[in-house]
């Protein structure tokens, strides 16, 4: 008989939620990363200013916390997990006129917070698009990637550089 590749879909498949209950609850942790590029005019000006909406870092910061906290509700077959800590920082890389985004979330629970690092990486992205489009809407978010977990069966990942 066929093994189901893809764990989200019943024999018939259907949807279903992946049943987690004879897992043992282990210390996860899942990092991603991506990047929001600007033009040179734009990168410069929200560099130096706060703009009229809030102070762009730590308004971007707080809605990926808060995105990464409620990934159960956006992504339907996604577990209710408890999350122990997210950790988002923002950098600014001149050269290139972006702001790279790595997100950090941990737990101890029966299954992984890559999906809660994924999504907390891309609202805080959208947030800083959101709060930028004023100036000019010339912008790219780009290469939002999971590039390490631990924890699980499935052990330890990390991405290769290409």
């Amino acid at each position: 008989m066929k093994k189901n590749i893809i764990k989200h879909l019943t024999k018939g498949r259907s949807p279903n939620i992946v049943d987690i209950s004879k897992k043992k609850e282990t210390k996860r942790i899942a990092i991603a990363e991506g990047f929001i590029r600007f033009n040179k005019k734009t990168y410069n000006k929200i560099s130096k200013i706060k703009i009229s909406k809030g102070e762009i870092i730590n308004v971007s910061i707080i809605s990926g916390i808060m995105a990464s906290k409620k990934t159960h509700e956006l992504i339907p077959l996604c577990h209710n997990i408890p999350i122990e800590n997210v950790n988002i920082d923002i950098k600014s890389i001149d050269k290139n006129q972006l702001f790279k985004v790595i997100c950090k979330v941990s737990t101890f629970a029966k299954t992984g917070v890559e999906m809660e690092a994924l999504t907390g990486v891309s609202i805080t992205l959208l947030t800083i698009y959101d709060m930028c489009k004023s100036i000019n809407k010339d912008m790219t978010i780009e290469n939002i990637s999971l590039i390490q977990k631990t924890g699980g069966k499935s052990g330890k990942y990390i991405k290769k550089l290409i």
